[in-house]
């Protein structure tokens, strides 16, 4: 029996490697690209968070989050990392959970993958691009612009679009429509957003951990603690990852609440800057020792303070709207920055068209799918990769058994 895998990210290849542990199985998987893992190698900013110790289903969505579960459940965060002890990595978890492997250096993860593909009943077809997928008798043909390979179950394990520049395309949803699939609008997640703030460029590079509170039309939309990184356009850094799925989508206005001190009362505060106005401080200084100089400047100015003035000069009525400005500074939102700057799809193929415990397409029997294809999306922190893994195992296990119940 010959199983094909369309794509060879991090769902394609951990499908490889299930379907493969049947010797009696041959695997041919298909990538576009020169070489496998392109998209996994710069996640992380170049290490690769490959899972999280605290996954669950809550850190999942899509129209339907729980089909997640099962996949989840069967291919855990333990059961990943023992998989991938097995492959050679060394891993290590930071206090948040957070997993990477031990060298810090995502090639690490692409490298074991790459040797454990080495095997005899696995083919590896690079710089194949698949342009059709059809039934034909029992199984099914792929085919490239030259080319077409038989197998007798295909799994579609494309990614999807977020980061076209590493690969994301529309393959897979293509191929999935073509067999009859549908699917749902397909948006940026963990993405970076812009902002209406005329001075947000005068603090590119600066970052500060803080509280950001997405707001749509005043009501709270999404929260999160931790670094943000102020860009040239607007808001990026990992709390605005995490807060920014469905961020500036339809209709009415949506901002971003930051407190920049989300550990220290307004209250200490003022008690503190109360304190500096018996000082020969300039204005300017009034935050230096609590925020990055050049946040502090630009938030005293914005709170109508002039950088001329001594810190003995100001009022309590200013203390206070500098306070209010550190706790509480309101940026409008204008729109996510784009599928090529996001590093996860939400949206996708119509999870209730398949099978949650073997990932089998309910439509066309023989047809497989995992991963960031179908419409499940996890929180920022290694929660997609996990999906990735479980996803990709579930498929392959289930399209590389020789018998099966097709009802």
């Amino acid at each position: 029996m010959v199983v094909g895998i369309i794509g060879g990210g991090a769902s394609g290849m951990a499908a490889a490697l299930a379907a493969a542990e049947d010797k009696r199985v041959q695997v041919v998987l298909f990538e576009r690209q020169a070489r496998l893992g392109r998209k996994l190698q710069a996640t992380g900013n170049g290490r690769c968070n490959l899972s999280n110790l605290h996954a669950g289903a809550w850190a999942y969505h899509g129209d339907d989050a729980a089909f997640a579960s099962p996949a989840l459940q069967a291919f855990d965060v333990s059961k990943t990392l023992e998989w991938f002890q097995g492959l050679g990595l060394f891993t290590v978890a930071e206090p948040s959970g957070k997993v990477y492997p031990y060298s810090d250096q995502a090639n690490s993860v692409v490298d074991v993958l790459r040797f454990a593909l080495e095997q005899d009943n696995i083919t590896l077809e690079l710089g194949f691009e698949v342009a059709r997928l059809r039934r034909r008798d029992a199984g099914f043909s792929v085919e490239s612009a030259e080319r077409s390979v038989f197998c007798d179950r295909v799994i579609i394990a494309c990614g999807g679009l977020a980061g076209s520049k590493l690969g994301g395309s529309m393959a897979g949803y293509q191929l999935l429509r073509s067999m009859g699939h549908r699917m749902t609008k397909l948006r940026p997640a963990l993405v970076q957003l812009k902002c209406a703030w005329g001075g947000v460029a005068a603090l590119k590079g600066v970052r500060a951990n803080c509280r950001a509170a997405i707001l749509h039309d005043g009501i709270l939309h999404a929260e999160s603690v931790g670094e943000i990184q102020f860009t040239e356009y607007g808001l990026s850094g990992p709390v605005i990852f995490e807060v920014s799925r469905d961020a500036c989508q339809g209709r009415g206005n949506w901002s971003c609440r930051l407190d920049f001190l989300p550990d220290i009362t307004e209250e200490v505060l003022q008690a503190e800057l109360n304190r500096r106005t018996k000082t020969l401080l300039p204005t300017e200084e009034l935050l230096t020792g609590i925020l990055h100089n050049r946040l502090g400047r630009v938030l005293t100015k914005s709170s109508g303070i002039s950088g001329s003035r001594m810190v003995s000069s100001l009022t309590d009525h200013e203390i206070r709207g500098v306070c209010a400005a550190v706790k509480s500074f309101e940026i409008g939102l204008t729109e996510p920055l784009g599928m090529d700057s996001a590093q996860v799809t939400a949206g996708g193929i119509v999870t209730n068209e398949f099978d949650p415990l073997t990932m089998e397409s309910r439509l066309v029997p023989g047809l497989f799918a995992c991963g960031e294809v179908l419409d499940i999306d996890g929180d920022c922190g290694g929660y997609n990769l996990q999906w990735a893994w479980s996803s990709g195992r579930c498929a392959g296990l289930s399209a590389g058994r020789r018998e099966y119940d097709q009802n």
